[in-house]
């Protein structure tokens, strides 16, 4: 999974940014505990996950 385009995420509801905002706050909660324990394999991806997060909210706020 790369980052997002916001084309991308533009087209979606609000509905399905909402469920994507879920899934990727749960993906970032479990990318944390893997890191605090040394076991992070991807640090960069930690910082894509949190951009991706910040997209998506921003969107949920234009649309709301």
């Amino acid at each position: 999974k790369g980052t997002m385009k916001v084309e991308e995420l533009r087209e979606l509801t609000v509905e399905d940014l909402r469920v994507r905002e879920k899934d990727l706050d749960d993906e970032l909660f479990r990318m944390r505990l893997k890191k605090s324990m040394g076991q992070l394999e991807a640090p960069a991806r930690l910082r894509g996950l949190r951009r991706d997060l910040a997209r998506i909210k921003t969107l949920i706020n234009e649309k709301a």
